[in-house]
């Protein structure tokens, strides 16, 4: 009997069973952002489920493999943002409600835009939402990585082949459920992962370690974090951490928060909680580094690693939980980028309040076309590490402006200043990760996240200062 194909269709069955009985797409402040009313607990879940997802998962396990505890900086990165968010989280949250906001881009461009020109409102919208929409790209298109990989081992099928129908079943059900069907069946997803982890990832850890002290065996590099180098692991800390500011899927959560209070709490627990998975599944990929015979595919790692630990029973039980964990990831970013995108669309067509039943069309037909859009992606550049880094990274170009929108009471001044800010961090951070694709010896392509960070911030400042002077001469 396929055990994978039995565990996956209980999965299927109990999800769709659950989507049908709780979840109301027709709503729109249901499907967008859970009426608003999501209690602490499903909140605190839904986020850890999304950050420490089958695509982070898998791809902590393969850079664990690639690189050991260099992945680790990454979750205490995220760690330290979690705690800037819980200062402006209940912000955030009473904003949204007040003024009917559902998501990062359409906060930054009410702030920005307020009193500026309809061609300048499109214009700063449509450059926070693309850049924003690529980011978020490269991240569902790491989570179709992942799913393939172990698709096309539990059903002996070709790579191509498994990244489609990863993409179909994520498709379709962010179609159908949004964010109130995410959030609930991440529930489910993340009770899988926690099973997973609890009876197979870390009783194989210390099999193949021996109790940790294996793992002297590897390159002192691995150990202490640099095997990227000091300026990667100095970069996370710095520059990756306050992206937890600016991250489209946390101010989603945080709209949907039912009050400031849980807002906070949620950014607290939600910080604390994921620290073990970045701990564990690095751990997992080093644990692998010193079993294998030969050199492995990074994106196989964790295949063969819960193959090697568990019967053929527990193994795909333990692959339909990161599938689902996959799932829960993906659902979350493209249900993200489909709603900035169609509230930015409907905005160049001067319609201020569409009806919603023609809305929530749009984000549908949308979620299909952004989807196949990743799965191109995914299908031409299947590297899980490269693809999450980079979307992550990315990210940090928008904590400048962020910061001073959460801060300044008339952001709008600098609206200007602000876009300048962002068009060039997102150029500067393309630039620097092509070139260190072609010239890795020359740029780590992993770094190019700090000197984007460093370019949109004096950008911003010195854009500003320019501002001020014109105000006073006027």
């Amino acid at each position: 009997m396929n055990w994978l194909l039995f565990w996956i269709i209980i999965y299927l069955l109990v999800i769709i069973y659950f989507t049908i009985r709780h979840v109301r797409p027709q709503d729109p402040e249901n499907y967008l952002v859970n009426n608003r009313k999501t209690k602490l607990v499903p909140l605190v879940v839904t986020t850890l489920a999304t950050f420490v997802g089958g695509g982070t998962s898998i791809g902590l396990i393969a850079m664990g493999y690639e690189s050991g505890f260099a992945a680790i900086g990454i979750g205490i990165a995220y760690v330290i943002g979690f705690m800037l968010m819980m200062r402006y989280a209940g912000k955030i949250r009473e904003y949204g409600a007040t003024n009917k906001i559902y998501s990062f881009p359409q906060y930054l461009s009410q702030r920005f835009t307020t009193g500026k020109s309809y061609l300048f409102k499109r214009s700063f919208s449509t450059v926070v939402n693309g850049v924003n929409i690529f980011i978020f790209f490269f991240l569902l298109s790491a989570q179709f990585v992942g799913m393939a990989s172990l698709l096309r081992f539990g059903f002996d099928i070709g790579y191509q082949h498994a990244v489609v129908i990863s993409a179909i079943i994520i498709i379709l059900y962010t179609a159908l459920a949004g964010l109130s069907g995410v959030i609930f069946t991440d529930m489910i997803q993340f009770a899988a992962i926690l099973i997973m982890i609890i009876f197979i990832f870390i009783p194989g850890i210390f099999a193949d370690t021996a109790n940790l002290n294996r793992l002297n065996e590897l390159p002192p590099e691995m150990l202490n974090g640099t095997f990227y180098g000091y300026i990667f692991l100095i970069g996370l800390l710095l520059f990756l951490s306050p992206s937890v500011l600016v991250r489209m899927d946390i101010w989603q959560r945080m709209f949907a928060a039912r009050d400031a209070s849980t807002a906070r709490k949620a950014s607290f627990w939600s910080g604390i909680g994921m620290l073990p998975f970045y701990i564990i599944f690095p751990l997992v990929g080093m644990s692998v580094r010193l079993s294998a015979a030969t050199e492995l595919d990074p994106n196989d790692t964790t295949y063969l690693f819960l193959a090697a630990h568990s019967a053929e029973f527990f193994t795909a039980f333990a692959v339909t939980g990161l599938l689902a964990a996959l799932m829960s990831s993906g659902d979350s970013f493209l249900n993200i980028v489909s709603i900035s995108a169609v509230r930015d669309f409907t905005g160049w067509r001067k319609i201020d309040n569409p009806d919603p039943s023609t809305t929530q069309k749009w984000i549908r037909g949308v979620t299909i076309i952004f989807g196949a859009l990743a799965l191109s992606i995914a299908m031409g550049f299947p590297y899980i590490v490269d693809l999450m880094v980079v979307g992550i990274g990315t990210i940090v170009i928008f904590v400048p402006v962020t910061v001073l929108a959460l801060t300044h009471s008339r952001p709008h001044y600098y609206a200007k200043a602000a876009l300048v800010s962002i068009f060039l961090g997102f150029v500067v951070n393309t630039g620097f990760f092509i070139f260190g694709v072609f010239s890795p010896n020359s740029f780590e392509p992993k770094s190019s996240f700090i000197p984007a960070f460093i370019i949109s911030a004096l950008a911003l400042l010195v854009s500003m200062k320019m501002t001020k002077k014109s105000l006073i001469n006027d």
